[in-house]
């Protein structure tokens, strides 16, 4: 199938999976005339990096653990590394989330300093 199948099949815009393909996540065949050609199991794969991408990975991760993934939503396999990497990246999101939780605690308290004190406006 050609690009715009894939895109109307997956929901996934031709602009994004020319990205896929440059990041490696799609591998498509190329016509005698150039046209990029996809398999039926390239529609699996934009499912898998779309489920994938929503866990918060980024194509750079999503490229080294797809060799382990089956299915579209996906299933993935104890490939080597794999546990590893994503350990990894979710030390890294409980690192984020640790930092969002301090930084919104200070904005909370710029906030609570900049209002005044609610007695005042039942004084008025």
């Amino acid at each position: 199938m050609r690009i715009g199948e894939l895109a109307r099949l997956t929901g996934v815009s031709t602009r994004l999976l020319r990205y896929y393909e440059e990041q490696g996540l799609l591998s498509p065949a190329r016509s005698a005339a150039g046209y990029r050609e996809y398999a039926e199991g390239d529609a699996i794969r934009v499912r898998q990096v779309r489920s994938l991408l929503a866990a918060g990975l980024s194509t750079r991760v999503i490229a080294s653990i797809l060799p382990c993934a089956h299915g579209p939503i996906p299933a993935l396999e104890a490939c080597p590394d794999l546990l590893g990497t994503l350990r990894g990246e979710l030390a890294e999101l409980d690192a984020r989330i640790g930092e969002l939780t301090r930084s919104r605690g200070a904005l909370a308290g710029y906030l609570d300093a900049a209002l005044p004190p609610a007695r005042a406006y039942a004084a008025a």
